[in-house]
């Protein structure tokens, strides 16, 4: 119901106004119209200020807070790494609080301790190198505490994973793919 309408039906009880005569309705029809532009305003800016459902200029004004933009291809994507980013506070150097704020690089990330002082940076279900490694790189390395070493591991295909997918190399060839796409390749067994 547009507020046009709502306004006839919460002056017409009354009686006193001709609702329909054209100084009166035109006047309702025009307040109306105001309203209705505001509602829609009210329900963008509460949309967009609010991180869980943000998905343009709210996502956008809030990364730009961020030395570095998270690396996220989607706006649900940016907001779920703004909001990693957000969590990280004074006590954010635990494991557990590190691998909960890492996420905020853009995409899924996972750090283990492998010595004193050194710490491995893996990205599951990302093949090889990820996409604009060197920006989730700094992203990263701005998130870990800064006496850390850090090692990256990607993962790529392994032979057994190869003979598991593929029962032989005309498969493989069928596919048409590069060494780099074949290292990579996770597609269908």
């Amino acid at each position: 119901m547009s507020y046009a309408q709502y306004l006839r039906e919460l002056l017409r009880p009354l009686g006193v106004y001709d609702l329909e005569a054209p100084f009166s309705g035109g006047e309702l029809d025009t307040e109306g119209a105001a309203l209705d532009g505001a509602e829609g305003t009210l329900e963008e800016v509460g949309r967009e200020v609010d991180l869980t459902s943000a998905r343009d200029w709210g996502l956008e004004n809030l990364a730009r807070l961020f030395v570095r933009r998270p690396a996220a291809g989607t706006p649900e994507e940016l907001g779920q790494a703004l909001a990693a980013l957000l969590r990280i506070g004074g006590d954010s150097f635990t494991p557990q609080a590190i691998n909960d704020t890492i996420s905020g690089c853009g995409i899924p990330a996972w750090v283990e301790e492998t010595g004193v002082g050194t710490v491995q940076v893996r990205f599951p279900g990302t093949a090889g190198v990820p996409e604009g490694f060197e920006r989730l790189k700094k992203i990263v390395e701005d998130i870990l505490p800064a006496h850390l070493a850090i090692e990256y591991w990607f993962w790529y295909l392994t032979w057994a994973e190869l003979e598991a997918k593929f029962s032989c190399w005309a498969d493989i060839e069928a596919l048409d793919l590069t060494w780099e796409q074949l290292e990579t390749y996770v597609g269908d067994s």
